[in-house]
């Protein structure tokens, strides 16, 4: 993941590909994304029997 000040220091990135506009978005958005449940868990020791019992638990 890039951090950018702005989306066009983004667009001015030598690496930039149009193809992936909708994923510009304020980092904000990311941490709200990526503080969930499942990623807060991601280090504890029984994560993968707990994932299995969320998962199971979320397709109910």
């Amino acid at each position: 993941m890039n951090l950018f000040r702005s989306e066009e220091h983004a667009r001015r990135w030598s690496e930039y590909d149009a193809d992936f506009e909708r994923n510009l978005q304020p980092v904000a958005v990311w941490a709200e994304r990526f503080s969930g449940e499942m990623f807060r868990r991601r280090l504890d020791p029984d994560y993968i029997t707990w994932y299995t019992a969320w998962r199971a638990a979320q397709s109910r």
